[in-house]
């Protein structure tokens, strides 16, 4: 069993790293944080060096100012790679957090070798995103497990949240403990964002996995192909019966499809062999 000790950067950021060759940065979800990425840091890091992080708001990191946009997230992921000395790494991020690896993709495209984009939303419909402003509303009245029950039964399947409950409770109490303005900053974002420097898609250089679940409601196979083919070579992944929350619920069907992914997009890297999984 791979045990971890979170580290930090000079300006607060929290993370965990295992493994080596090359890097590989998980971006967790909004409401969640590094810890969500345990089936990813197992399967991923005899191969690669794995580095997952909590997001400005999330976890142990610091709350993002007032009024951050996007940018500042992806400038919390160029100071991580500046702070362990990597010049590039290939990133993956889930839901918000492929927001927020589109943002460095197209911000600071020399430090990245690779892009995958999991369970992320794009060009939600008037229906879909007035939804999502609602539940936006509800968070900065309630708190950040307003929509608590509603966003597990969204995220899982009914039969894995039977057959893991200690595990639901434990996320559903990660929900609960967020800092009220850090998860509010966050999910406006979230909310608003689907659109992000979407004219500047097409400036994408990398090899480009952009991947969901047939079942999943909110980041749908829709969204996913339309994502994918703004951006140049894109390859566009939607997985049978799996729902929003795939890495947890699914973790050797999403790390084969990672392996499998990471040796496409390395495979003209120097120095670097294919991995067989």
């Amino acid at each position: 069993m791979i045990r971890l000790t979170a580290e930090r950067t000079p300006a607060g950021t929290s993370y965990l790293a295992t493994g080596q060759g090359q890097p590989v940065v998980l971006i967790h979800g909004v409401g969640l944080n590094k810890e969500m990425w345990g089936g990813q840091i197992v399967g991923l890091a005899p191969h690669f060096r794995v580095i997952a992080y909590d997001m400005l708001g999330h976890g142990a990191s610091p709350r993002p100012a007032q009024g951050t946009e996007l940018i500042g997230y992806a400038e919390q992921l160029l100071e991580l790679l500046d702070h362990l000395g990597l010049t590039q790494a290939v990133v993956v991020g889930f839901s918000m957090g492929g927001l927020v690896a589109r943002a460095f993709a197209l911000h600071y495209p020399a430090r990245l070798n690779g892009l995958a984009i999991l369970n992320s939303v794009f060009n939600r419909s008037p229906e879909q995103r007035a939804g999502v402003i609602e539940r936006t509303s509800q968070a900065a009245e309630h708190g950040p497990d307003a929509n608590a029950e509603a966003a597990l039964s969204r995220w899982f399947s009914r039969e894995y949240q039977a057959a893991n409950p200690a595990q639901i409770a434990a996320i559903r109490q990660t929900l609960a403990s967020n800092d009220p303005l850090g998860y509010l900053t966050t999910y406006e974002l979230f909310a608003t964002q689907d659109m992000y420097r979407v004219d500047d898609l097409g400036s994408i250089q990398v090899a480009t996995l952009v991947a969901t679940g047939e079942l999943d409601p909110g980041s749908t196979p829709e969204m996913a192909r339309q994502l994918a083919e703004r951006i140049p070579g894109a390859q566009a992944v939607v997985l049978e019966e799996q729902r929003h929350m795939m890495p947890v619920e699914s973790p050797r069907l999403i790390n084969q499809m990672l392996l499998n992914f990471l040796n496409r997009a390395l495979a003209a890297t120097p120095n670097v062999k294919e991995i067989v999984a």
